[in-house]
Formats: structure tokens, C-alpha cells, sequence
């Protein structure tokens, strides 16, 4: 009987560490081949060229531990490593109810904020089993497996104290639904572009100041979101309908914005937009994309020329919410499932209704309202809350000739 299924079995921990060179694990296990031992566990780190390699074995038979003892030491001698053998019961200790992934994002990642969030961890009677490094640029991006308490509670203990300790933070429940198809919702204005679409609007039509003002205090939630739309959109009354391709040249994408996306369909996920923008924009940006969901408010426009008005059903913060769960339901995906991402007060429902909820550079009212916070300009820095690591993207990248 195996040492996993009996915790009373006698078992011996292998511990190989030093520089790392090919061979250093077929030539364990090769050494630890001889003594007809079962292997239960291995693990194996790799960092600046120093490997630390665990192998958890059963005891050899009886007799023989002290010649494995001996040849193990013997053979990492030769390798110019070093060996520790421990002698023990069965298998890892089980892992504690509640399983959680805490990843964590920093520019640069201190050691003190490291200290505190482990701190953190521990307090709420959780306990760290295993940390990996997602990515080393452009920012440090740390994922920790916990488990032994719940994923709300480490949220609510770690997500408060992320901007005081400099980085960001988010905290998912671990298991299978991770690699499931996912969908990814995200607004546009601010989030998916650097530009407010109407803002680009109105700099044709003069009215830019008079706008900026008007939507800057929609998006702090101090102005009902269609009261503030209709009022901006009848500033561009008489503007022709030509303007709309100049617009939809002097849209800039955020940075990452097309790698996020480009990873995120390689992955199998459907991505969406919501906005409330227009459709003028969102369609060309669909296409252009490869976008599976698009969503906006429509300008009006007759005889060629802009009426001041909208057309359709319109995309406030409510709306943004219910879209996203048609879009969930027509892309046969849970809402727990979910990942919306979005800046301003008029995305809170979505992203509250979303499994996870991304505030990306957001005004002060979102960040604390969201499940989580990316105040990095890449939007690529997402994939990291999905645990998708940066070498990974640049080997799809480099696979498919997209640079």
C-alpha cells in the first residue's frame, strides 16, 4: 500500500539542491531507481540557475536505507550538489478546507509588501502551499495557492491594504472553473482605448471643454449617466456624418489592449465590449479585433448629418450589467465565470456582477467598490489575474509569428 493512501507508512524526503545542469533529475531518480522505492511527491524550483528538487519516496526495503542514504550523497557529491534525507510518516499533510490563488502585482515588488501580505495570509488561518512567478515585466506578477480559509475573507483582509502596500491584488477560488471557457467583458472608453469617444466627437464640433466636464462628472457618479449622455450627444447636433472615419482613425488602443485580447481568443474565451459610447466605434472596433460581443449606444444620424440625439436601447450602468449576462447566457458561460473590466462609476454593476471584477486605472470610487484593482498602464497585466504567465504569451506570439 502506497504511502498516499496510508499515512503511516514509512517515507523518506529527498532534497537535492545546488547550480542546475542538465541530468540532475534522471540522475536521482536513476540513484533512487536501484532501491525499488514508489515515488509520492516531487517537486522542483529552479531559480538563478540553483535548482532545489524534492523527491517524498517510500522506505527501501528493509536493510537498505543506509545504502540509499550513502549512494544518494554519494551521487550529488559527484554532481557537486548537496543532499538531505529525512526520514517521516506518509504523505503531505492535507491541505486545509478552502482553496484560494492570491495573485499579486507590483512595480517593483518589495520585500516588505511581500512580508505583509504573507502576514496577512496567515492571519486569517490561511496557509501558503506553493508561490510562482507569473511574470518579470512589466511588472512582477506573483501568484500564492492558499488554502485553510475562505476565498471572501482573504479578499476582504488582502484587497484593503493592496494600495497602501503598493501593488496590486486579487484573490479567486482555486479550482477547475480556472481553465474552463471564460468570458471576458470589457468597456471601451478608458479601459479598452485611452480616448473618450464622445470627447473625440466634440473636439470636431468645438464643444470639446464642455463635454470633458460633463462626462468627468458622470464618470465620478455625481450625474445620472442618460441625463449626461443626452446632454453631451445634443452639443454635437449639425456635425457631419463624415466625422465618424476620423474619429475612428484617432481612436488609440490601450497598451496591451491587442495582446490581451489576441491571448485571451487563443485560450478559447469569448471577449466582449460594452460602452457607453457608441456603436459608430464599437462595430469598427469588433472587426478590427476579432471581437465576439459588441455593444453602444447609436448616434442618430439623418441626411448625412449628426441629430444631437441617440437611437435604440440605452447603455448606462445598468444596461452594462444586463449585457453582460445576455452575453453570457448567449455564449454558454456561468456568470461565476465572468471577468468584466472597466474604469468608471457606470461599470460597478458589471463588474459586480461578474465572477471577477477588474477595475483598470479607475477612479477612486471603482477601485474600492471591484473585486480587484490594475493600476498598471498594460491591459495585457489582466492575463496575470487569469494565471496565464508572461512566457507563455510570447511563446504563442513567437509560434504564430505575431510580434
Amino acid at each position: 500500500m502506497s504511502a498516499s493512501q496510508t499515512p503511516e507508512v514509512p517515507t523518506l524526503l529527498v532534497k537535492i539542491f545546488g547550480k542546475d545542469r542538465p541530468g540532475i533529475t534522471a540522475g536521482l531518480f536513476d540513484t533512487l531507481a536501484a532501491f525499488s522505492v514508489e515515488v509520492v511527491d516531487i517537486e522542483q524550483v529552479v531559480t538563478r540557475g540553483r535548482i532545489v528538487l524534492c523527491a517524498l519516496v517510500t522506505e527501501p526495503p528493509a536493510g537498505l536505507e543506509g545504502d540509499l542514504r550513502a549512494t544518494v550523497h554519494s551521487w550529488a557529491e559527484s554532481m557537486k550538489m548537496q543532499a538531505e534525507i529525512i526520514s517521516g510518516l506518509g504523505d503531505n499533510r492535507p491541505r486545509g478546507l478552502g482553496r484560494s490563488l492570491v495573485t499579486v502585482l507590483g512595480h517593483p515588488l518589495t520585500a516588505e509588501s511581500t512580508a505583509a501580505i504573507a502576514a496577512r495570509i496567515t492571519k486569517t488561518g490561511g496557509n501558503i502551499d506553493r508561490i510562482f512567478r507569473l511574470a518579470k515585466y512589466p511588472v512582477t506578477a506573483v501568484e500564492f495557492a492558499v488554502s485553510g480559509t475562505g476565498t471572501e475573507a482573504l479578499r476582504t483582509a488582502l484587497v484593503t491594504e493592496a494600495a497602501a502596500l503598493g501593488v496590486d491584488i486579487a484573490v479567486v477560488a482555486a479550482g477547475l472553473h480556472r481553465r474552463a471557457q471564460r468570458l471576458v467583458v470589457m468597456d471601451v472608453d478608458s479601459t479598452l482605448i485611452q480616448d473618450e469617444v464622445i470627447e473625440l466627437f466634440a473636439a470636431h464640433a468645438g464643444c470639446e471643454e464642455q463635454v470633458a466636464e460633463v462626462t468627468a462628472a458622470a464618470m465620478r457618479g455625481e450625474l445620472d449617466f442618460e441625463q449626461s449622455l443626452h446632454a453631451r450627444v445634443a452639443l454635437l447636433k449639425g456635425l457631419d456624418a463624415s466625422v465618424v472615419t476620423k474619429v475612428r482613425e484617432e481612436v488609440r488602443l490601450t497598451p496591451g489592449a491587442r495582446t490581451l485580447i489576441r491571448t485571451l481568443k487563443r485560450l478559447g474565451f469569448q471577449v466582449g465590449v460594452v460602452s457607453g459610447g457608441f456603436t459608430q466605434v464599437t462595430d469598427d472596433l469588433k472587426e478590427r479585433l476579432g471581437l465576439d460581443f459588441a455593444q453602444a449606444n447609436t448616434l442618430e444620424i439623418v441626411d448625412g448629418k449628426l441629430t444631437g440625439r441617440v437611437t435604440g436601447e440605452i447603455v448606462d450602468r445598468a444596461g452594462k450589467a444586463r449585457l453582460l449576462r445576455r452575453f453570457a447566457a448567449e455564449a454558454g458561460v456561468p456568470l461565476a465565470q465572468t471577468v468584466a473590466i472597466g474604469d468608471g462609476a457606470n461599470d460597478l454593476d458589471m463588474l459586480n456582477a461578474a465572477g471577477l471584477g477588474v477595475a483598470f486605472n479607475a477612479k477612486p470610487v471603482v477601485r474600492q467598490a471591484a473585486h480587484t484593482a490594475v493600476n498598471f498602464p498594460f491591459l495585457d497585466t489582466v492575463l496575470y489575474l487569469l494565471g496565464v504567465t508572461r512566457e507563455e504569451v510570447e511563446a504563442a506570439d513567437m509560434h504564430l509569428g505575431d510580434h
